[in-house]
This record gives structure tokens, sequence and C-alpha cells, in this order.
């Protein structure tokens, strides 16, 4: 249990506390930011969600940087990844912010990346995150947080950012998911 694998258990634990700021109607009002009214309990899941997201970096840089890439970060790191983008999108759509129909793409793409990894490392072989996946978890987590900050300052000169980057993160997600299984496709067919 090195660092980086602690920095990355850290973001799995602070997924309960912005589902709740996401959640739970507090009435705390409403900041005025950059031509968007955000509600204070969304703009404090924003502030969760994106530091949550940012130890994504944090982890995976400290590992490279003093050599403490495991097997274990590697498997920890995508995990936590998909619960803090399944969280915020299931909620999200839950809540109508967010497209159920993109919600049920980027999850399936989730899911089944999982299960190759899984098939993958029953044969002893662990797929990395690819450059691919990994914008794909920017794309994502830019447009979860900013449909949670309500557009701002976009809202200002009347672009829909937030909407963009739905399309953006389900265009990402779908490519991404197509690449593992063109690149780790001997993995489906050894397992047979």
């Amino acid at each position: 249990m090195n660092i980086p694998n602690r920095i990355t258990i850290s973001r799995i634990f602070m997924i309960p506390l912005f589902m709740v700021f996401l959640l739970i109607p507090f009435n705390w009002g409403e900041l005025q930011l950059l031509g968007a009214g955000i509600p204070v309990s969304h703009f404090a899941a924003a502030v969760v969600f994106i530091v949550a997201a940012a130890t994504d970096w944090l982890d995976g840089y400290y590992a490279r940087k003093h050599n403490l890439v495991t097997n274990m970060g590697k498997f920890l790191d995508p995990l936590a990844d998909k619960l803090l983008i399944t969280a915020a999108f299931v909620s999200l759509a839950g809540m109508d912010m967010f497209p159920a129909w993109a919600a049920v793409v980027i999850l399936s793409r989730e899911f089944a990346v999982t299960g190759l990894r899984l098939v993958a490392s029953g044969g002893g072989e662990v797929i990395a995150a690819s450059i691919w996946g990994k914008w794909k978890t920017v794309s994502q987590i830019v447009a979860a947080a900013a449909i949670m900050l309500h557009n701002i300052g976009f809202a200002l000169i009347g672009i829909p950012f937030a909407g963009i980057m739905i399309y953006v993160a389900v265009i990402l997600t779908v490519f991404s998911g197509v690449d593992y299984f063109m690149k780790n496709k001997h993995v489906l067919t050894d397992a047979e």
C-alpha cells in the first residue's frame, strides 16, 4: 500500500461526499458566477469532484516519478476512475442534468473494458490505460464538471460548452473502447 495507491483510495472515499453535495437538496442558496447561477450544493459537489479527479493525475505522476507503479495501482486507478464517473453520470442523469442515453453509452463502454481487463488479468496480463483512454477520462471529467457548474463562464458568451462536452465525451468513450478491443482482441481469442 504505497502512497500512489493511498491517493487512489482517497479518490474512492471522496465519491460519497461528492454525491451527498450533489444529491441532497441543501438550501444553501445560489452563487452568481460568470454568467451562471449555480446552487451552492452543486458548486460544492463540483469542487469535490474536481479534487477527486485531480488525484487521478497526482497518483499516476507520483507513481511514475518515484518508480512506484504496481499491478495493484494499475487495477485500482481505472477502477477509481470508473466509480467516480459512474457516480457522476448516474446522479446527473437521475437529476435530468445529463442525457440518459449518453450515460448508458459511457457506462456500457466502461463495463465492457473492465470485463476485458478482468479476462486479461485471468491470463496474467494487465491492460494499462491507453492515451485514448486517458483523453476519454479527461473529456468525461470536463463534461461532468461543466454540467455541475452550470456552464460557468461559457454562459456569458452563449456557448453551450457543457452540451458540447457531452458529445465529445461520448465520441471519445466509444472510440477508446473500440481501440482497447482492437488492440487486445488476442485476450478474447485466447480465452476461448
